[in-house]
């Protein structure tokens, strides 16, 4: 694999299920390959990474899925081994399954607490003491999953002036402003789903004007016009991602788990454990129709993620349960994906591209 056709990516997993922590690879541009150049194990149960920049250099972010919750930095050497940056620092809730960089903060999801908690960056990308935590409030129908709030997913929108939070546990997507002075967060707005859907992760359309939440307690997506002026999200309609008759079966339920949004805006893909699946969908030009094309196998059990490469020619799914990451060439006219390989990952939770 030549210098010129080689991307980095970063794969995460459950060191308390076996996994190696966070392993950096190279990736063939040409044939989406990856292979493993290191791995650290130096923070537990890294489920979720996320890249910033500082000083000119690429600086990786971790949670520590843990109870109580952290978070981590690290920096990427030449030798691509992730060495620690500053302090792992308590994100003064439990269970982080998300974080997000923006405004010189670090966000992170906490699922376990139902909160969402901001760290300030030094100029080096290491992050501080928590600034601030808000914590959600509300629960849902379903009493084994819902009866506590459960913030699953904290990312910014595409101006950049807003937090979008998702709960799982509310059903429901929380809007907040960031103060990047202080570091406080401020609820802005609450947008109730359906109940009893377990909304768990969304994407945003290129154009900016449409997101997809994906629910996870129900296989389906959920179609919302996003104001960026207003900061407020309208719930349009609901699609399925598997095909009717096709959910697995009550002895098999379908918990989706990532949505994808193509870099063109004319596709959507989610993960599907359970079914263990990639649903293909298909958008309208103006990306308030979604229509289900198609569900492919993931290429293991347990899709826990889903991530397009930056060309956007390669779908990546990390397998938790087989302890894979299998790999996808897209087909550019239909979406549907067509399994290209598998690299082992034992515990793979996230794959993410520098």
């Amino acid at each position: 694999m030549g210098a010129d056709h080689a991307q980095r990516a970063f794969i995460g997993s459950f060191t308390s299920a076996g996994g190696r922590g966070i392993i950096v690879a190279a990736v063939d541009r040409d044939t989406g390959e990856p292979t493993a150049l290191a791995a650290t194990d130096a923070v537990a149960d890294p489920s979720f990474l996320a890249v910033g920049r500082a000083n000119g250099t690429t600086v990786l972010y971790a949670v520590s899925e843990t109870s109580p919750g952290a978070a981590a930095a690290f920096t990427l050497d030449d030798d691509g081994i992730p060495r620690p940056l500053g302090e792992v620092r308590p994100v003064g809730g439990s269970g982080p399954t998300h974080l997000a960089v923006t405004e010189g903060h670090l966000l992170t999801a906490n699922y376990g607490s139902g909160s969402v908690t901001a760290l300030p960056l030094a100029e080096d990308g290491a992050p501080g003491p928590a600034s601030d935590v808000l914590i959600h409030e509300g629960s849902g129908p379903d009493e084994s999953r819902q009866s506590a709030p459960h913030a699953h997913q904290v990312l910014a929108d595409p101006s950049g002036a807003w937090l979008l939070s998702v709960d799982l546990g509310t059903d429901s997507v929380r809007v907040c402003a960031l103060d990047a002075g202080t570091g406080s967060l401020r609820l802005h707005t609450e947008t109730a789903l359906r109940p009893g859907t377990g909304p768990r992760h969304l994407a945003f359309h290129p154009s900016g004007r449409h997101l997809y939440v994906l629910n996870e307690l129900e296989p389906t997506v959920t179609v919302c016009r996003w104001d960026a002026v207003a900061g407020r999200v309208e719930p349009l309609g609901e699609t399925p991602v598997l095909p009717e008759g096709n959910d697995g079966g009550a002895a098999v339920r379908t918990y989706p788990s990532e949505v994808v949004v193509s870099h063109d805006g004319r596709f959507l893909w989610t993960a599907n454990r359970g079914h263990d699946s990639i649903s293909v969908l298909t958008l309208d030009e103006s990306g308030e129709k979604a229509v289900l094309v198609a569900a492919v196998g993931c290429g293991g059990r347990w899709p826990r993620d889903l991530t397009l490469d930056p060309s956007g020619q390669w779908l990546y799914a990390a397998n938790e349960h087989s302890g894979n990451v299998s790999w996808f060439a897209v087909d550019a006219e239909t979406g549907i994906p067509a399994h290209a390989g598998s690299f082992e990952a034992p515990a793979a939770s996230c794959v993410i591209f520098a």
